[in-house]
């Protein structure tokens, strides 16, 4: 075999993310994460305790960047994002942490249907369900603001659990890291 027809060895990205870049990589999504989170959350008390109209709900960031809020990219991005980070950093997880992991990654898979199908109705430039804007499968019995709530919640949630058993493995899951994550040896969950 000559060395233009041997395979590679050149570790990939997902390689890296889950061996050396490991714990500084999943900080760095986990940041990101609770930060798209806290926005929601933010334009949430916006509405719902301060009494803003919904228009001039804008989170943190929405404040100084209004186009942000109302850029379908911008979110489209984001489920992109969540949903490839989801994906990189599964082989990272083992036992009772993959699965919740899992879980993460599939409730992200149908998000990201819902943001692809907004994306293209504005790429399009033809709004689905006689709606004036463009609108996604749930959205059509939940109001946006809710629906993005509760979809990064139910994201967030088992992602949590997920870090949780990461961190803090059962002695079966330690055993089977492939990270040096865990917080101490002693730190063992039953």
């Amino acid at each position: 075999m000559t060395a233009a027809t041997a395979p590679s060895t050149d570790p990939t990205l997902r390689d890296r993310l889950n061996g050396p870049w490991h714990r500084p990589a999943l900080r760095i999504f986990s940041i990101i994460v609770l930060t798209h989170l806290a926005e929601h959350i933010v334009q949430a008390y916006q509405v719902y305790v301060l009494g803003y109209p919904l228009m001039e709900a804008r989170g943190i960031l929405g404040q100084w960047f209004p186009w942000l809020v109302h850029s379908e990219v911008m979110h489209f991005g984001y489920a992109l994002i969540m949903l490839s980070g989801l994906w990189l950093f599964l082989p990272g997880f083992v036992g009772r942490g993959r699965k919740w992991w899992l879980a993460a990654l599939v409730i992200q898979c149908w998000h990201f249907v819902e943001h692809l199908l907004l994306q293209a109705q504005v790429i399009v430039g033809h709004n689905l369900f006689g709606k004036p804007v463009p609108t996604s499968i749930i959205q059509l019995w939940i109001p946006r603001l809710e629906l993005h709530l509760f979809y990064n919640t139910i994201v967030f949630i088992p992602m949590a659990v997920a870090m949780y058993y990461h961190l803090l493995p059962p002695a079966a899951d330690r055993a089977r890291a492939r990270c040096s994550c865990a917080l101490h040896a002693g730190a063992v969950t039953a």
